[in-house]
């Protein structure tokens, strides 16, 4: 590559890019957090220096993580992180990249009136993206998160001293199985929820992250229809829990809400006016 600066780099990423088998949404944008990642700078920077020179050692590792990406692999992973709430997150291969539309919950969780010193259970915590911005948000709730992958408490801890949160702590359990009996204000989760046989398994960033952590049987509710019953011994009267969900599920999860006594069952759409949450409340 003849010319090395910033401006011509990045023209070469977006053509190579623009050519991937499963297309990416954003050449652009992923060519310029990539080289951004190579050269420790900004996304900002690179728009504003686009003459800028960049070193052979920097340009052999901005055209390996291009050529990576052009393989599908994901951003996230590419950069060891992702953007969440307003915290930045390590991420690995072992636990789901961290979604946007997942704010969402984190929104809808921080709206309930809950107590001054609230417990919150989060359920699946993966890379803790949830327990830790509802703690960064709320700095005298109690937040637990729990998940059964050893790695993904190892990434969770990580990320809650990375982004200097002291109200959180991370526990192993398969979903409340080793987790002491005991009473929360609130639980969340965003729990698999992927059918088994999805053709979405087969698509871009998720041919890269754990099944495990994505699918729940052939309907894609096996992993809900344990937490909405079995929630119900470690929550307080009226308490809540709060669980996204695939949009076409928004029917089934609201009638396991009713089978099993909870009231005040609510569905939250996104942007797109998609269902995507559903919260109750436990009787008295």
């Amino acid at each position: 590559m003849a010319d090395n600066n910033i401006e011509k780099l990045l023209a070469w990423a977006i053509s190579q890019l623009k050519s991937m088998p499963q297309s990416t949404d954003s050449p652009a944008l992923d060519a310029r957090l990539l080289l951004a990642h190579c050269l420790a700078e900004t996304t900002t920077y690179l728009l504003t220096w686009p003459e800028k020179q960049v070193s052979e050692e920097n340009i052999e590792a901005f055209k390996k993580l291009v050529f990576l990406r052009k393989e599908g692999r994901p951003i996230a992973h590419l950069v060891g992180q992702k953007d969440f709430w307003s915290l930045s997150l390590h991420v690995n291969t072992h636990t789901l990249i961290p979604r946007p539309e997942t704010e969402l919950l984190v929104e809808k969780a921080l709206q309930l009136s809950l107590p001054e010193t609230a417990k919150v259970l989060d359920l699946g915590t993966g890379t803790g993206a949830i327990a830790i911005a509802l703690a960064a948000e709320r700095k005298n709730w109690h937040l637990t998160g729990v998940d059964r992958i050893e790695q993904a408490l190892v990434l969770a801890r990580e990320n809650a001293q990375y982004n200097a949160i002291n109200n959180v702590r991370f526990t192993c359990s398969n979903w409340f199985e080793d987790i002491p009996l005991q009473t929360y204000d609130l639980i969340v989760s965003n729990p698999p929820y992927v059918e088994s046989n999805s053709p979405f398994l087969s698509q871009g960033d998720v041919r890269f992250e754990p099944l495990s952590a994505l699918t729940a049987g052939e309907d894609g509710m096996q992993d809900i229809k344990q937490i909405i019953p079995n929630a119900l011994s470690y929550l307080k009267t009226g308490a809540w829990l709060l669980i996204e969900h695939g949009f076409n599920q928004a029917n089934a999860v609201e009638a396991c809400f009713h089978e099993h006594g909870y009231i005040n069952v609510e569905l939250v759409r996104d942007l797109n006016q998609l269902p995507r949450l559903t919260l109750a409340q436990k009787t008295g």
